[in-house]
Order: structure tokens, then sequence, then C-alpha cells
């Protein structure tokens, strides 16, 4: 019997994020990899996210000590490996045969939260083995109440810590290729998807062979009555255009554990929740995967800590392609960020091991960023390191 191979082995000289999303992109069909890689309409916002952060620049601090630094931080009173967390990607499951479940070991392993997904295709069941103690649980509200209820009492049964309901997907997102590729979810079989698809054999065997080998085409486990991906949910019953406020309030009044919302740009939306009981919430564009138009995550992080001040934690996803993205990100008041592309790469090129590297290249950056900042600690991070001129001081 051969050995398992080492992430070097696998991964070589791809070091970065962006050499690991090139391997994922060889590996995935086009379909399947345009779906999770890019945004919508005309993709400024998805270039936006990232061009933001190069526009924030870095006035260190030197001679500082920094010898026995740490990533380890505190959020919801446990200690997490370093300030990352897994965000919820429904399409885990499909760049590779269990896909959450490689990374939620990933995330176990470094010690991190994993989100789970709505369109996830693990069992909370499955997860919550694997998971360790920071096991995150994503929900789409329905339309239909009691159903999403349901897995709000499901997700407390099998033991998740903390409840994010993303609320910026009221409809169906404008993202053309995915018709052009033959793409959809629900799945379904077309001329120019199927072409796709036979021409990645190592992928089709290797996830799809895999299930059909295990009793068929995955399934959302933990959505109501557990549809195949051929079946799914409709659009109309998926995505909730009727959420207010009160929606949020009665799901607090169920849920006693952490509950953040995850989608907020604008600050006002951001003291609304507060007011309504989260703990906190994920500054979020959706990957620039929505509303083409919207602001960087990041250029919006700011105004929401200042506008919520202490009174509830800050959490941001979207654009982080490097460890001294993650630096910034927290200097200006992000308790923690969530990856949700990364990982995938990392995933969808070699699983659990895959995940790992990508983990562990976003926690090496990461130390040498809080080096060449001057940092020793993650809670040293403040605005005073950072220099542009709507977020920072130039005395």
């Amino acid at each position: 019997m051969g050995r398992d191979r080492t992430a070097a082995e696998i991964f070589g000289h791809a070091t970065s994020l962006g050499s690991i999303r090139e391997l994922a992109r060889r590996r995935l069909p086009r379909g399947l990899f345009e779906f999770i890689d890019r945004g919508s309409d005309d993709e400024v916002a998805i270039a936006n996210n990232v061009e933001a952060f190069a526009r924030i620049k870095v006035r260190p601090r030197q001679i500082t000590n920094v010898s026995g630094r740490t990533a380890e931080t505190s959020l919801f009173g446990k200690t997490i490996g370093m300030p990352v967390a897994i965000a919820p990607t429904g399409s885990a499951g499909i760049v590779w045969y269990k896909g959450e479940m490689a990374l939620a070991r990933a995330a176990a392993a470094a010690n991190i939260p994993f989100t789970l997904a709505t369109r996830s295709m693990s069992s909370l069941e499955e997860i919550a083995g694997v998971a360790g103690d920071h096991l995150w649980f994503q929900l789409y509200l329905l339309r239909d109440r009691a159903k999403s209820y349901e897995m709000i009492d499901l997700a407390r049964a099998r033991g998740v810590k903390a409840l994010i309901i993303t609320i910026d997907t009221p409809t169906d997102p404008s993202r053309e290729y995915n018709a052009r590729n033959g793409y959809s979810l629900p799945f379904k079989y077309t001329r120019r998807g199927v072409i796709d698809i036979a021409t990645h054999p190592r992928w089709l065997l290797g996830v799809i062979g895999k299930y059909y080998r295990n009793g068929g085409l995955p399934r959302f486990e933990n959505m109501p009555g557990s549809p195949r991906i051929s079946e799914g949910l409709s659009s109309e019953a998926m995505l909730c255009d009727d959420i207010t406020w009160d929606d949020i309030r009665e799901i607090r009044r169920r849920w006693d554990g952490p509950l953040m919302v995850k989608g907020v740009l604008h600050p006002g939306d951001a003291v609304l929740a507060t007011e309504c009981g989260v703990d906190a919430v994920i500054v979020s564009n959706h990957g620039g995967r929505n509303l083409d138009s919207s602001i960087a995550p990041i250029d919006a992080l700011p105004h929401v800590v200042d506008a919520v001040g202490d009174r509830i934690t800050v959490l941001m996803d979207g654009g982080i392609r490097r460890g001294s993205d993650v630096a910034k990100a927290l200097a200006l008041g992000a308790k923690t960020i969530l990856i949700g592309r990364p990982t995938l790469y990392g995933t969808a090129v070699a699983g659990e091991i895959g995940a790992g590297h990508v983990l562990s290249v976003l926690r090496r950056e990461f130390l040498y960023a809080m080096a060449t900042f001057g940092c020793r600690r993650v809670e040293e991070l403040d605005r005073d390191l950072l220099y542009r001129a709507d977020v920072a001081s130039e005395d």
C-alpha cells in the first residue's frame, strides 16, 4: 500500500493563496470553479474587495521586541488558534467528496471555528463528531419559518455552539456565467455541463463517482426533507425577501448561544442588530457575489465598529488573500475574519490536507505580518498602525 502524500508533495511551490487557487482551477470543472470563484454582474465588487486591502498601507512600529508572538486570541469566551474562522460555503461537499468533513477536520486541527452552511452535503450529526469545540451553523431564513425553526432546533440538538443568520440574499443573484456554463443548484444535467464534467475525470470519479458508489447524488442533509442536489428547494422557498428585524428577535428568543447576523455593510443595520440582541455582526458583501455595486467590507468595517462600540463583537469577511489582510482587518476593529474561497480551493485540491495547507499558509503570513507591523499579540493591532486618509490618523 502506498503512503499518503504530504502537503509539501502535493502543493510544491504553491505556497500562496493565489497559486493554490490556480491548482483548484485546473482540477475542477469550469462551471463549478466559476461558481465558487466569480462574482455577479460585471464583477466589480469581487475585485474591489481585494483592491480595498491594497489601498490600506501600514506604518509599523520598530524596536518593539516581537519575539514570542502568538496568533491565539479569544472569541465568545474561548481561545482559538488564530483570528480566522471558516465561512459557510455550500459547495464544499461537491468540490471534494464529503468536503465539509474535510474542512471541519482541518479547522479542528487549527483550533478555529468551522461554519456548516444551510446547503451543506454532510449532516450536522457527522460534522459534530469531527469539528471540535467551535462548530457554527449558518441559516438562510426560509419563507416557511417553521422549517427554519426546525433547523435551529436540529443545530441545538447536535451541539452547535453559534448560529449565523445570512441576511444579504433576498433574491437570486445575477450570475450570468452559471447559465453559460450549464451549472445550477438544484443540479441539472445540460449538454455543456456534461461535457465540462466529462473532461475532468479525476474530479468526476473522485467526487461524483464516490457519491454514486455510496447511494447516489449527495443530499442537502440539513434542509427539511434532505433533498438531493438535483432537487433542492425552489428559489421562491429558499430565498426570503420578507425578512424583518422581528424575525431576528424571534430567532434570538429561540437560540441561547452566540447569535451572529452576516451581511451587514451599513452601520445603521449594525445598530439595529445590536438592539435585537445579537452577539455579533459579520461585515460582508457575500464575497462580491450578490450586489455588484456594494462597498468593500474592509471599507465598511471601521464605520460599523464605531457605530456599535464594545456592545457587540464585529467580524468580517471578503477579500482576504494574505495574512497581512487579516492583520489589517483586526487593526480596523474586527475580532476575527472569516474565509470562504481560499479554503475551498485547498479542499478542492487535496481535501483535509489541502484545507489545512491553506490555513497553515495564512497563519504563517499572519505571524509574519504581526512581526513586521511590530506586534506580539493580536490585541496590539490597532488603527494607529494603518495609513489611509479616511481610516487613520496622520500624526
